[in-house]
This record gives structure tokens, C-alpha cells and sequence, in this order.
């Protein structure tokens, strides 16, 4: 059952399945996975390589006092205000900045005149629950709401809030009525780098195309299963959105149970060892056939500990694509009751303020380090501290010479977060990854998502900076960024994109402007990347002509993305090929609208 609507036929943000499926561009009921809304066929990128450089400054300071293990008595004079959360690494610094679950003798919170408990909830739908019993409390006149399953805020996956915000608005005006209360992203304290990923054999990794008709079990509108989509996109692989269907010719995926991450992984363990199956209606051509496909799970897409138990319990089995290549998709994001939140300023932008100082102190000192994966094992009440350690950093593995990675996270501080708002540097990173999940949701309307919200909140009202901005006494530090004098050779992924020029030019057409804004969004999104464009033009005149069009149609391409930002030195190779490399039969128009492409590489 989905989390946020409720309906017994759709996951929490299963919209987003179909949404990234736009990308691909393909007419009918199934969708091209691919990086932005092509016109035409769906195509290969021809190689997407990521850089590991991110947004992951370091502003030099004293090692502070860590936080006791005591309850703060001086807190315990504060007001109690609640923030509830998924079991999630990348929540480290705020966690420690707290000293665990309820706010500690010498805790940064505490300093900060702030009386917190954070509290675990792994499930969507409860995490809005907690939220919209809040607001209940809040309209009767409380104006510190403390019933045990309320907050004030939630942390989540901030690729996940489009679909978030939208929907619990839509369920705030349904309740109390149009734009009375509003819930609001007010910042973020971490980043997935590693932890959430696709699982799956080694030879989806080798060849992409051997996905064809494997099926995936997710939690569906999550920031994993995202990670999953982009990979197939990446890769012009087809992706059915009807999860009650097989289609051999794409990629399918099973909505784990009870939207838990943690079902990911064991329905792939299940299908695996067990020979458990789900029946799915069989599906080709885009029709269905009458019959019925008894399917086991072939991978899955999850997060710390999910990924550990895969590779713990299953041999032949490796991380396919993870965070660390999209290493800006997936911010720790804090999401709060607006009215509330305005009301009282100073103890938002005081808990930020802890974490992103906590955060600081993490990046330089291993004893917050350690001292943070014992606030998280005590927090979420899940292993030990030994294991948020080594899984914050990220571990490698090997089985039955099968090599793997295991979680990896981040966390932010002060500078990290003005950067990756676009605050310092003017590149909104997040604002690229909200438009571009808002876009698909718009356009695809998943499971009538459309009629369900009304609309869908823009960025601009979704997310309100003050409080980041409102933070005083802290050090910004000066922003990073990318280094992208080195030549990069390695390839991530491949895929080719139909963008529209006038007859015989390189200017390019008005009807490619939603796929150009995709094709921004995906490399902001994998920021640390090189690229590499290629021009390609059909046989259409001469073999001369087609080289300078396609070399110029490439041009025009880089220009265009120069324009919005993207700097002159990420781009390694821009090169016209001409009509020497054709993917389609040039005899028919529509084989000749298929080689008239640009192909985009991202190196790393």
C-alpha cells in the first residue's frame, strides 16, 4: 500500500517510477528511462564517468568537547520538540550534535538552547502521520505540541520531497483548509554517497542491456529506487511503470512490502534461496497477452543495512550503481510545519546550527566520528556502534571473488549547505533535483498523482532558506569545487539523446527545451563528472556537410549548457562523428530521426 496516498495499488512516491521513465521519451505505456525527456526513441548515453570530488568542504576549527551520554538537565527547562526519521547514516551530525535520541549534557543542542528528540520511523506514511498529528495539536492552541507520536519535523530523502510536499499538502488543505498550514524543506545536514544503491549480478554492471527483463524489488518513490532508475536511464533501458505487469523487454520492479527497505533485500534473499515468486500479467509490444509470468526477484534497490544482508546471505551479487556516481541527488533533508517553524525561528535554525557544527567536527576529528556511531546505534536502536562506523565510511567486501561496496555517507556543514543551495556559488543544486522529480510527476501523472494533489508545489514555496540563512556565529568557510583540470576515462554509463534542430542548422529547436532543462538537471545532479558530446547526423547530404553539422549541433549543445552554468573546462571532448555511426537503419524517416542525436558522456 502506498504511504502517502494510501492506495492499495500504488507505493509512496511509485510516481516517480513512470516519472524518470519520461526520460526516455518513448510513446505509449512504456517509458525510456533516460537522462531527460527525449523526443523520439529511446537511446544509450554513451558514457556517463562521475568524479568522486562533491560538495565536502572543511572549515578548519578546534576540536570541541564531546557530547556525555546524560540526559541534559538544562534542556529538560526548554520546550521538547520532535523530529523523526528513517534509520539513515547521513543523519549522523545531527544525531551526535545531540548527543542521541534526547538532548545530552554538553551537547551542541543544548549549547544552542535546544531540548530535542529524534525519533526513528522507517515508514513514509508514519512519518506523516507524526507530522499532521502535529499541526492537529498546533491548531488547537498548543504551541509546543509533545504527544508521544507527533514532530514537528521529519528527515528524509530530498529527492522524495516533491512527492512529499505534495501530497501532505494536499492533505493539510483537505483537513483545515486551502494554504492554512504547509509543510517546508528548511535545510539539510547530510548526503548519500554509496549508501543507497542497486543491487544485482556483476553482468548488469559489464552490460547494462542484461537487465532486459529483470525484476527489482524497491521501496518505490524512494531516493534508491531513483538511484535504480537513473542507472537504467543512463543506460536507455526501457522501464515498465505498471508494477502489476512483466514486460521481458524492460526493466520491471516489485514494490517491496510495506514500503520497508529492509523487505528489499530480503524478497531478493527470499526469490534467491528459496525460489520465491511474484505472478506478474504478462506484457509485450505494450499489450497484454493473457498471461500470467511466475517471477522470481533478480536485484534490488536499498540502503544500509539492506545492502549488507544481500551481500551477507547471497553469492554473485555487486552494487551496480549507487549515490556515490549521482553524488548530489540524495541530501539528508529536514522538512518542517511552516507556521510552526516561523513562529519560532531561533529553534529551527538553533538545530541546524548544532548539526552542521557537529558536522564539522566529524570531518576533521575521528573521535566525533566515533562518538556520532554511538549516538546513531543508540538513536535508531539498530547494531552496533562498531558498524555505523565502518558503514559511514563505506566498506568494501568480496565473495567468491564478486567484489562489492557497502554504505558510505556524508555529512554536512555550514559551507556544505550554502553551497549546495546555490547560496555561494549560484549553482541550486537541489533546486535541480526538485525541479527534475517535480517535472516527471507533472508530465507522466502516475496513477492519476495529478488528480490526487491538484498540483504539485513549485520549488520556490516548497522550500524557504531563511533559517539556513538566519544561522549566526558560524563559519562558512570557502565553497568547493570541482577539480576538473584531469582527464577522466572512466565510464559510469552510456546513452544517446534526440534533440531537435532546425532542417539543415545547429540552432536548436524550441520543442527540445524540456529535454536540455533535463539533461541540466542530470549533470548537476552527478556534478563531479567530465563530459564528453558527440554530434551525429543521419546520411542526409554529404559525407563533408555531416561532419561540420554534427561537430556544430555538438557546439551548440555545450553552448547552450555554458549558458546555465556548466564551465568550459568540465567539458573534455566535444567532437562531430558525422553519419560514420549510425544506430538505425537510414532508409526510413524513422530510423534517420534515430542517428540525428547528440551523445553525452560522463566521465570520472
Amino acid at each position: 500500500m502506498g504511504k502517502i496516498l494510501r492506495t492499495k495499488k500504488l507505493t509512496t512516491l511509485s510516481e516517480l517510477l513512470i516519472v524518470l521513465v519520461l526520460l526516455g521519451g518513448i510513446l505509449g505505456a512504456v517509458y525510456y528511462f533516460a537522462p531527460g525527456l527525449r523526443v523520439g526513441e529511446a537511446k544509450v548515453l554513451d558514457e556517463l564517468n562521475i568524479d568522486k570530488n562533491e560538495v565536502n568542504n572543511v572549515v578548519t576549527s578546534e576540536k570541541m568537547e564531546l557530547p556525555s551520554k546524560r540526559r541534559s538537565g538544562i534542556a529538560k527547562e526548554k520546550p521538547l520538540v520532535r523530529m523523526a526519521a528513517y534509520a539513515w547514516n547521513a543523519q549522523s551530525g545531527i544525531i551526535v550534535s545531540n548527543g542521541g535520541p534526547r538532548t545530552t549534557k554538553g551537547s551542541l543542542m543544548e549549547q544552542n538552547g535546544v531540548n530535542l528528540e529524534i525519533i526513528r520511523q522507517d515508514w513514509l506514511s508514519e512519518l506523516r502521520n507524526m507530522q499532521m498529528k502535529f499541526v492537529e495539536e498546533y491548531d488547537r492552541g498548543e504551541e509546543y505540541p509533545d504527544a508521544d507520536k507527533s514532530a514537528f519535523a521529519i528527515m528524509m530523502m530530498g529527492d522524495g520531497a516533491p512527492f512529499y510536499i505534495s501530497t501532505m499538502q494536499q492533505a493539510l488543505d483537505d483537513k483545515f483548509g486551502k494554504d492554512k498550514y504547509h509543510v517546508q524543506v528548511v535545510g539539510c545536514v547530510g548526503l548519500s554517497y554509496g549508501e543507497d544503491k542497486l543491487i544485482g549480478p556483476p553482468s548488469w554492471k559489464v552490460d547494462p542491456k542484461s537487465m532486459k527483463g529483470a525484476l527489482i524489488s524497491t521501496v518505490l518513490g524512494d531516493g534508491d529506487w531513483v538511484t535504480a532508475l537513473n542507472y537504467a536511464f543512463a543506460n536507455g533501458l526501457k522501464v515498465n511503470p505498471d508494477v502489476t505487469t512483466y514486460d521481458e523487454d524492460a526493466v520491471n520492479f516489485y514494490p517491496s512490502q510495506d514500503d520497508d527497505y529492509i523487505k528489499s533485500a530480503e524478497e531478493l534473499i527470499k526469490s534467491q534461496k528459496s525460489g520465491w515468486t511474484v505472478p506478474l500479467k504478462e506484457v509485450k509490444n505494450g499489450k497484454l497477452t493473457g498471461k500470467t509470468i511466475n517471477k522470481k526477484v533478480d536485484g534490488c534497490a536499498t540502503w544500509t543495512p539492506g545492502d549488507k544482508m544481500v551481500f551477507d546471505a547471497l553469492s554473485g551479487y555487486t552494487d551496480i550503481a549507487s549515490t556515490k556516481e549521482f553524488n548530489n541527488q540524495m541530501a539528508t533533508t529536514v522538512i518542517a510545519v511552516k507556521e510552526w517553524s516561523v513562529q519560532h525561528p531561533e529553534i529551527v535554525s538553533n538545530i541546524l546550527k548544532s548539526a552542521l557544527t557537529a558536522s564539522n567536527q566529524m570531518k576533521q576529528y575521528d573521535e566525533w566520528r566515533v562518538r556520532a556511531s554511538e549516538a546513531v546505534a543508540e538513536t535508531y536502536d539498530l547494531e552496533t556502534p562498531q558498524y555505523w562506523y565502518d558503514m559511514f565510511k563505506g566498506q568494501k567486501g568480496s565473495k567468491n571473488g564478486v567484489e562489492y561496496n557497502m554504505g558510505g555517507s556524508r555529512v554536512f556543514n555550514y559551507s556544505d549547505v550554502m553551497q549546495y543551495y546555490g547560496i555561494t556559488d549560484g549553482t541550486n543544486r537541489y533546486k535541480a533535483v526538485y525541479n527534475q522529480v517535480s517535472s516527471y510527476l507533472k508530465e507522466l501523472n502516475p496513477f492519476g498523482f495529478n488528480e490526487s494533489v491538484k498540483r504539485i508545489v513549485p520549488y520556490d514555496e516548497a522550500v524557504n532558506l531563511y533559517f539556513v540563512k538566519n544561522i549566526n556565529d558560524i563559519e562558512s568557510g570557502t565553497a568547493y569545487k570541482p577539480d576538473y583540470t584531469k582527464e577522466a576515462d572512466e565510464v559510469l554509463a552510456s546513452g544517446e539523446w534526440n534533440i531537435n534542430f532546425d532542417t539543415g542548422s545547429a540552432n536548436i529547436s524550441a520543442s527540445s527545451a524540456s529535454t536540455l532543462e533535463s539533461i541540466y538537471n542530470l549533470l548537476i545532479q552527478a556534478e563531479d563528472t567530465k563530459l564528453k558530446l558527440e554530434g551525429h547526423t543521419d546520411d542526409t547530404g554529404s559525407s563533408d556537410s555531416n561532419y561540420d553539422l554534427s561537430q556544430r549541433r555538438a557546439q551548440a549543445v555545450v553552448n547552450h549548457l555554458r549558458s546555465k552554468g556548466i564551465p568550459q573546462s568540465r567539458f573534455q571532448t566535444v567532437i562531430g562523428k558525422g553519419e560514420d555511426e549510425p544506430i538505425a537503419n537510414n532508409t526510413s524517416a524513422a530510423g534517420r530521426a534515430q542517428n540525428r542525436r547528440v551523445v553525452i558522456v560522463l566521465l570520472k
